[in-house]
């Protein structure tokens, strides 16, 4: 189901900065649209949101820092 904030995205997601946050939300929103005729859009949704922040961040032990 789409996220209407990023208060209600998943712990995972919640520890990566605010940016991020906002860009796996729109992301996996948008997906979530894109895909309705799929029995799996939720989890093509979650692929496409984690391959948007990847793009902009990645994790260093644990940490999420922006791609330079």
């Amino acid at each position: 189901m789409p996220y209407a904030s990023i208060f209600d995205l998943p712990p995972a997601v919640r520890r990566m900065p605010e940016h991020a946050q906002e860009i796996f939300r729109a992301s996996f929103n948008s997906a979530w649209e894109s895909y309705a005729d799929r029995m799996d859009r939720e989890e093509i949704a979650f692929r496409v949101a984690w391959a948007a922040v990847k793009k902009r961040y990645r994790e260093i032990e644990g940490v999420w820092v922006p791609r330079e």
